[in-house]
């Protein structure tokens, strides 16, 4: 009772008599529930830096209020990219310059940070190399985006001359959020310009990733003109359900897919 008379002068319903002490009753009813919650932010607060709070009252009120900031992750966004051997020096600088460029687009700086997103570098390419060339960092300011962007401009190429292993890809990448349990989705991002032609563990990864709650979404790099080999390869192996597939009619066409497949990926935080 003292807490609330000291601490706290909001509703009236908080200081009526007949409602303490608090009883598991007064928790349970729909109604009082509701406005507890609503009014517990206010509470904390005003505990936390009220002039004269009981020591321990004010560490746990600061602990309860700092906690539910830090652990806001909307999504944790695993960017996979291919640069196996057909992935010439022009080619890979294009990628990563295209992807630095999709994060710093407006739309897409200001959601990763709306929804304290932690996004993450993968580099892949044949049986038992890839690597994790960016850890996790959370996107909590515009500042954190562009650092982020500007890192991946300069990043450079972890394997060269390899082939194609997509399923290890998929297998390594979805291994990586464990260190991102908070985040509430977990999506792999991949990129790569053909199917799989070494280890052949693909169908099955996807299955693993998907069991695990992680959603596969990918951009399929095909050569100019008409067929779409990788991207019929993407959708019927690599994707999870409900996941999608944006193509890009060359490595120069990449940098537009990226970004609309990102703003595509995150529409559920900015829409």
């Amino acid at each position: 009772r003292k807490i609330f008379a000291e601490n706290f002068s909001g509703p009236k319903i908080f200081r009526t008599k007949n409602l303490l002490p608090f009883t598991p009753q007064f928790f349970l009813t729909p109604h009082r529930a509701n406005v507890w919650l609503a009014f517990l932010p206010m509470l904390l607060a005003k505990i936390a830096f009220s002039a004269q709070p009981c020591p321990m009252l004010r560490a746990l009120a600061l602990c309860l209020c700092f906690t539910s900031k830090a652990l806001a992750c909307e999504t944790a966004l695993l960017l996979s990219i291919d640069i196996s051997g057909s992935i010439d020096k022009g080619e890979y600088a294009i990628q990563i310059q295209g992807l630095a460029a999709a994060l710093q687009d407006p739309a897409i700086a200001d959601a990763l940070v709306a929804g304290q997103m932690a996004v993450a570098v993968v580099h892949w390419s044949g049986v038992g190399r890839q690597a994790l060339v960016l850890p996790w960092t959370r996107m909590l300011s515009a500042t954190d985006v562009a650092r982020f962007s500007n890192t991946i401009a300069t990043q450079p190429r972890a394997f060269s001359a390899s082939d194609t292993a997509v399923g290890e890809a998929i297998d390594f990448s979805a291994a990586q959020f464990n260190a991102v349990p908070d985040c509430q989705r977990h999506v792999i991002d991949i990129s790569g310009d053909g199917p799989e032609n070494s280890g052949f563990t693909d169908a099955a990864a996807r299955t693993r990733a998907q069991n695990s709650g992680i959603e596969i979404n990918a951009i399929a790099i095909e050569d100019m003109g008409n067929s779409a080999p990788v991207t019929r390869y993407y959708q019927q192996w690599i994707i999870t359900k409900g996941g999608f597939v944006m193509t890009a009619r060359g490595l120069a066409d990449y940098p537009r897919a990226m970004r609309e497949k990102i703003l595509r990926e995150i529409s559920k935080v900015i829409g």
